[in-house]
C-alpha cells in the first residue's frame, strides 16, 4: 500500500500550475525506416509544475508547510487540476442483475470517435450524483471517496444505464525531496522548481 494523505494541495496555488497528461512510448526504428511503437502504459500519468502557482508570501509559507507534512516524495496527496476536474453524465456501468459496485470513470472521446477511459479514484466529497436511466437517485447508493467505487444497496435492474456527475482530484506526490526556496527581493519569495507527478493508487 502506498503512503497517501487524503488532503488536497492548496487549490488557490494549483490554479496557476502548468502540466497535463504524459505517456510512455518506446519507438524503435527498423532497418527499412519503418517505426515500431510500443505503448508501455495503459493510461496516461499527469505531471505538473507548481512553481508558477505561487504568487505571494502567504502561499509560499503554506506550500512550505504542506511540503514538510508530506516529507517530500514520501506521501501522496490530492491535487485539483483546474483544466480537468469534472465528469458529467459519465457512464459507469450497465445493470446486469447481479453487480452492485461500479468504478467511477471518465471517458475521453475525440472527434474521430477514439476513446480513452480513465478510472476516477479520488472523487471530491459532496459532488457525486448518480443516475439510473437518466433519473437521479437521491438514496440507495454510497460512494467511497478514497477509491471512487459506487455501491448500491439493491442491485440495479438488467440493462439499466448507470451514469454519474462528479468533481475529482488527481492523486499525486512531490517529485522532489528538496525545497530550494529563495528571496529574490524584499517580500518577493521564490521556489523555482516544484514538480508533481501522478501516482497509481
Amino acid at each position: 500500500m502506498q503512503a497517501f494523505h487524503e488532503v488536497q494541495f492548496p487549490p488557490d496555488i494549483s490554479y496557476g500550475v502548468t502540466g497535463g497528461p504524459e505517456y510512455s512510448t518506446d519507438v524503435v526504428m527498423t532497418g527499412s525506416g519503418y517505426e515500431q511503437r510500443n505503448i508501455n502504459w495503459s493510461q496516461a500519468k499527469c505531471k505538473y509544475q507548481a512553481a508558477h502557482g505561487v504568487k505571494n508570501e502567504n502561499q509560499m509559507r503554506r506550500l512550505l508547510a504542506f511540503f514538510r507534512a508530506r516529507r517530500g516524495k514520501a506521501y501522496g496527496f490530492r491535487f485539483k487540476d483546474w483544466l480537468d476536474f469534472t465528469g458529467s453524465r459519465e457512464m459507469i456501468g450497465v445493470g446486469d442483475g447481479k453487480t452492485i459496485t461500479f468504478q467511477l470513470i471518465k471517458t475521453y472521446i475525440d472527434d474521430a470517435g477514439y476513446t480513452e477511459v480513465r478510472k476516477i479514484r479520488k472523487p471530491v466529497t459532496g459532488t457525486v450524483r448518480v443516475y439510473l436511466d437518466g433519473a437521479e437517485q437521491t438514496d440507495g447508493w454510497s460512494v467511497n471517496f478514497t477509491t471512487g467505487i459506487v455501491t448500491f444497496t439493491a442491485t440495479p435492474d438488467t440493462e439499466v444505464i448507470i451514469t454519474a456527475d462528479y468533481e475529482f482530484d488527481v492523486p499525486v506526490r512531490f517529485d522532489t525531496d528538496h525545497c530550494p526556496l529563495s528571496i529574490k527581493e524584499w517580500d518577493i519569495y521564490s521556489w523555482d522548481n516544484i514538480p508533481l507527478v501522478e501516482i497509481r493508487v
